[in-house]
């Protein structure tokens, strides 16, 4: 099973909903701590309320999120069940590595998460028909020069092209770990 921190609202939520983030290629392994560098963990960490309850699998060294599909969908049904989230309140995020498991995770499941909203990433454009019924928000920076802003334009536009709804923010003069 994956390791993960789950955050709990600091405040009574009536049907909070699920927010799932999956991190970048460089907090991959077995130190749960590493999760604390960038992102929602980050985020949370220094204080920051969100009234959700957030989830933030550890994926292992030997992996990249699009390997592991399956391993997450099982721990997000355990959480959602154990929790007792409506089915129509799980959205998925990630930045890089994790923006690539995020586009996947969205083709892959597709009709679960009730949006996605990868940050630098990108995917298998030609799969994006399954996104037609899913709220899209990337966000990418325009200066990234470890994932390329084409990346997440190449998806957006899929999404839009097979009749979907997706929207691409340009960060400007963004790089890749700015923010």
């Amino acid at each position: 099973p994956l390791q993960s921190l789950l955050f709990l609202p600091k405040k009574q939520v009536e049907n909070p909903p699920l927010i799932v983030y999956l991190h970048g290629a460089g907090e991959r392994g077995e130190n749960i701590d590493h999760l604390y560098r960038h992102g929602i963990p980050k985020l949370i960490k220094s204080g920051k309320q969100i009234p959700a309850i957030v989830l933030c699998p550890q994926c292992p060294a030997q992996f990249v999120w699009n390997n592991i599909v399956q391993d997450v969908k099982a721990l997000i049904d355990k959480v959602v069940q154990e929790c007792n989230i409506s089915k129509d309140r799980i959205a998925i995020t990630g930045s890089s590595m994790g923006g690539f498991g995020t586009w996947e995770m969205g083709l892959t499941y597709s009709n679960y998460f009730s949006c996605i909203a990868p940050v630098a990433g990108g995917g298998l454009s030609w799969r994006c028909a399954k996104l037609i019924n899913t709220p899209v928000k990337a966000y990418h920076g325009t200066i990234d020069n470890a994932v390329p802003l084409v990346y997440s334009t190449l998806m957006v536009n899929a999404v839009n092209n097979f009749g979907g709804k997706a929207q691409l923010v340009e960060l400007e003069n963004f790089g890749h770990n700015d923010g």
